[in-house]
Formats: C-alpha cells, structure tokens, sequence
C-alpha cells in the first residue's frame, strides 16, 4: 500500500492553512453530530455557505455545505483537483488517522486527475453499461427473494444485517463474474483494509490476491461480466488500475446502496405518507426513494478537493492544499433549492447524493444502484405487507460514520410466512 505520510511533495508544508480561519471550527465527530447531522447542517449554515470544521483528531478543513458553492467546487476539477497529494497538511497527520483510507492515495480512478481520470473513469461506465438490464433485475429478484426466504419464517428480522447490507454485495459479485463466497470475503477482507491497523496491510493483500485470481480466470475464460468487459476495453488498462478501478466499483456501489435501502424503508415504516399506502402503492416507493436521496442522502459528504492555488469560495480564502470537504448532504438541505416533500418530489433529481462533475458517480452506476434499491424495497413490502418497526423510532442508531447516514439495525416484526 502507498505510504500516504510520504506524499507532501505536491504542496509547501510551509504554506499551510491560516489557523486564525479556524478559530472557532465546527467538530464534525462525536455521538450528538452522528444522530443529527441535519441539525449540526443548520447551525453551521448560519455562519456562511463555507465553514471551517474539524475532522477526528482535530485536523482542520473547509466543510462546503451551500448547493451553489458545491456546484463550483465539483464542476472546477483542475482548481480543486482530487489528488490528495495536494494536501498542505500531510506533515501534521499520524498515518493511523481513522481517516486515512478516506484521504490516503492510491492509484485508483478516485484520485486521478485531468484525462488519466477520464481514459479510467470512461472505460468504467463503457463497461457498467453493457451489463443487461433484463439480467441484473432477475439477479436482484433471486437475491432479495433468497434473503427473505431466511427469515420470513421467524416473524422477525433486522433488515440492516438479514436484508439490506447483503443485497447489494451480492448483486454487485455477480456483476464481477464472483461466487458468493468470494463476493463476502472479498468485502470483508476491503471493510479490513478501510478501517486501517495491523491487520490493514495483511487484509490488503488477500485482497489484491482475490482480484488478480478474478483477472486471471476471465483472461482464461470471459464472459457477460465487468472485469472481462474492462479487459477487453480499448483503454489497455493495467492489471494495477483493473483491480483498483474494481474494488472501487464494488466498495462504492455497496455501503450506499445499502444505506438507501435501509433508510427508504425506515421512512415507509415511520412516516404516515408511506405507511397508509404500503399495500400495492407502487407510485409511493420510487416517491420514498427519491425523498431520502434529499433528506437522508446515504453519503453524507465526500473528503476531498484540494485547490492548487489560493482561491476563495462562499466568501471565505482558501489556501492552496487546504482540505474541502464537500456536504453533500448538507448541499441538498439547503433551503434555497430543497424541494417541498409533501408536495411530491418525484422527477427532481437535483440532489447532491451521487456527486457532481467529473468525479461524481459514473453513468449508469446511479441507476444500477436505483434498479437494485427499487426491487430490494418492494420485494420485501410484497412479501411482508404488515412489516412494522419492532422497536420505537426514537430507540433506532445511526452508525457512528462521518460519510455514511446509516442505521445501525432495523428491527422489524411481522406475520410469519412460508418460503417460495
């Protein structure tokens, strides 16, 4: 893995952020900012489109929460670049910081810039496009319908860890051409890697040997899958960028499709719109799934954009190097372009909630995700039509997840039924 302390040559360390901007700062850790976020989003937007906040361990940053800044920031990739060597701050970060996998390069499509990004990045949605439609919705239908099977019988379930945290892993192995034994180790042993310490280096390795035995099989044997597709691509990518532009795929299309599903069905089980029509009210899922994009966005932010040159943004100066981190979330919670929920918000697909710009989610990796949600929700609400929360709302945990809205557990209890 790339020793990240060693990557401050792209900025001066002399030239750091001006502290005196910082005075004051927003600390975006801790129990109370990881139950409500939103409300720490209202606080700190009376202070500006741009405020200065402070990560876990107190390392300073610029939080972007106003939709028209971000827009800026997100559609400017040679001023505020990805590449996180840019950072003024590497001299001042120990190399366990718990959110070094967030900021840590690697050769991945996520850090590159200008048109290496685009030759990978471009290769990836080629690709991603090319899977049939027809297959993928029969694949999320054997899935979802597999995973009910397993507890349908018992009258309960947590559809966090029994339902929606293994759809998406599975769908997403299949598309790689895995087995589903390979599909739960290869994210377990990439969950090892981002949550850093010894065992980080070791899981890292498993990895990569995974994924190489993958490329090697469908060098062997190709078939209607992603790596195959990527082989075969006019891009000629390496074996390097092949791995790290696969993991990146399956990693970033898990934990926020997961999440969506999650947080989709905690509003139709806890809100009165959705609870009145979850016998046959189709219209209300695609309605719910669209609602949490803008409410309860599954990434919350994205660290980072580094500018290579003194700049400024919603009227604060920002040095070149320093940290932005982009509010995602906290963008679609912006009053001047939230829309009015109980008025309907189907069609408008403004949110922030797949990024934005060159590096946002690449077509048609958003509706991949939708197509996977979609059926995930209304399978279960066909199987279960008298699905209730088992536990009182204000009892339900948010992980404690800088990027991720995410409930911790979502116990449920309903009339038990038979497998088919």
């Amino acid at each position: 893995m790339t020793d990240f302390t060693q990557s401050s040559w792209f900025a001066n360390p002399a030239e750091g952020p001006d502290q005196n901007a910082f005075e004051g700062a927003f600390p975006m850790y801790g129990r109370a900012y990881h139950q409500d976020p939103a409300a720490a989003f209202d606080e700190m937007r009376r202070h500006g489109p741009v405020v200065p906040i402070l990560l876990e361990g107190d390392v300073p940053g610029w939080l972007v929460l106003g939709y028209r800044e971000l827009r800026y920031v997100l559609s400017n990739p040679k001023l505020f670049v990805r590449d996180s060597r840019y950072w003024n701050q590497w001299d001042n970060i120990p190399p366990d910081w718990p959110l070094m996998a967030y900021v840590g390069y690697q050769p991945s499509m996520l850090f590159e810039i200008g048109e290496a990004h685009e030759r990978r990045a471009g290769a990836v949605s080629e690709a991603l496009a090319a899977a049939d439609q027809f297959e993928l919705r029969a694949n999320c239908e054997r899935v979802t319908e597999g995973l009910i099977n397993t507890f349908i019988g018992s009258g309960r379930a947590d559809l966090m860890a029994q339902y929606a945290n293994p759809i998406p892993l599975l769908v997403l192995g299949s598309m790689l051409g895995l087995p589903d034994a390979d599909t739960r180790a290869l994210v377990g042993e990439v969950a090892t890697t981002l949550n850093g310490g010894p065992a980080a280096m070791e899981a890292y390795g498993r990895v990569q040997a995974i994924m190489t035995g993958l490329l090697e099989l469908k060098r062997r044997e190709p078939g209607p899958d992603l790596p195959s597709r990527l082989l075969a691509h006019p891009a000629n990518l390496t074996d390097e960028e092949l791995i790290q532009d696969l993991l990146l795929t399956m990693t970033a299309g898990h934990d926020p499709t997961a999440t969506w599903i999650g947080n989709t069905l905690q509003l139709m089980l806890t809100d009165d719109r959705f609870a009145m029509t979850l016998s046959g009210g189709r219209r209300s899922v695609g309605q719910a799934l669209n609602e949490v994009l803008w409410k309860e966005a599954p990434g919350q932010i994205a660290i980072g954009r580094w500018p290579i040159m003194d700049t400024q943004v919603g009227g604060r100066r920002i040095r070149a190097g320093d940290l932005l981190v982009s509010g995602l979330a906290a963008a679609n919670l912006d009053p001047k372009v939230r829309p009015d929920f109980h008025e309907g918000s189907v069609g408008n697909h403004a949110h922030m909630s797949f990024g934005y710009g060159a590096h946002g989610c690449p077509h048609p990796a958003p509706e991949i995700a939708e197509i996977i949600a979609h059926i995930a929700v209304e399978t279960l609400l066909d199987r279960l039509p008298d699905v209730v929360l088992a536990v009182p709302q204000s009892s339900l945990e948010w992980r404690s997840s800088i990027q991720m809205r995410s409930l911790e557990s979502l116990p449920v209890e309903f009339t038990p039924g038979y497998r088919i």
